[in-house]
């Protein structure tokens, strides 16, 4: 297993955000967590990433307790997170933001050339806007930047943080395909996302969250065909 979580509790003040959240997901596989806003999600990834402290549970990663690693040495574990909201740096070049993705990586330039090369397949719109200032992109190519400084890191789990926010069905279904794809060569990939409909179409397994607890998981593509699921999340299903 790449990614344990087990009966994690996360608190902002006296409010309990997360409830005793668990879940894993295996090498290669994309795990998706579904919810409606305020259900825990995006505290379960900043928890993962260490943004966030537990104030119980317990997380593995690829065998090493990162409950008490730091943020930057869990990016050094192949840790490596695209923020809600992209996190971009506006007043820096495109390439500027991609080259902040591997701060913390003794690499040479070969391999620097190598890991932008793939980010630039990956992303041909960013490669032609690599000495533009970031904050005049569009919010489709923000987003791609976001991705693709995540992967000049290496990473071999990438946690996406509501990739489809605010942007036009056309980028949405552009995005989805790069995650598919980095999935295909291996990547990890832990998807926290409102759009449940391409959430599951995409995800290997899933789990719903609702106030900081797990209420279902399983099979994502069984998950797109569950009743309770429909109703709350996909706007469709049994009537009441």
């Amino acid at each position: 297993m790449l990614l344990e979580i087990k009966e994690l509790h996360v608190h902002y003040g006296k409010i309990e955000a997360l409830q005793g959240v668990s879940f894993s997901a295996e090498k290669g596989e994309i795990v998706s967590i579904i919810g409606a806003n305020g259900a825990g999600k995006t505290t379960t990834l900043k928890t993962i990433s260490g943004i966030l402290k537990p104030t119980a549970g317990s997380m593995h990663f690829d065998g090493t307790d990162i409950a008490t690693v730091a943020p930057y040495a869990r990016v050094d574990l192949g840790i490596s997170q695209v923020p809600e909201g992209r996190g971009i740096f506006p007043g820096m070049t495109v390439l500027e933001n991609l080259e902040m993705g591997k701060y913390h990586r003794r690499n040479s330039r070969a391999e620097m050339a190598e890991d932008l090369d793939y980010v630039y397949q990956l992303f041909p719109r960013v490669k032609e806007r690599a000495s533009q200032f970031a904050g005049t992109l569009s919010g489709g190519e923000q987003q791609m930047v976001a991705i693709g400084r995540a992967l000049m890191a290496r990473p071999s789990l990438l946690l996406l943080d509501e990739p489809s926010m605010g942007l036009a069905p056309m980028i949405v279904a552009q995005i989805f395909e790069i995650v598919t794809k980095i999935n295909s060569e291996g990547m990890t990939v832990v998807l926290v996302e409102q759009n449940a409909q391409k959430a599951l179409s995409v995800a290997h397994r899933a789990y719903v969250l609702e106030t900081g607890t797990v209420v279902k998981s399983g099979i994502a593509r069984e998950l797109l065909n569950d009743d309770a699921v429909k109703a709350a999340y996909l706007g469709t299903g049994a009537t009441h």
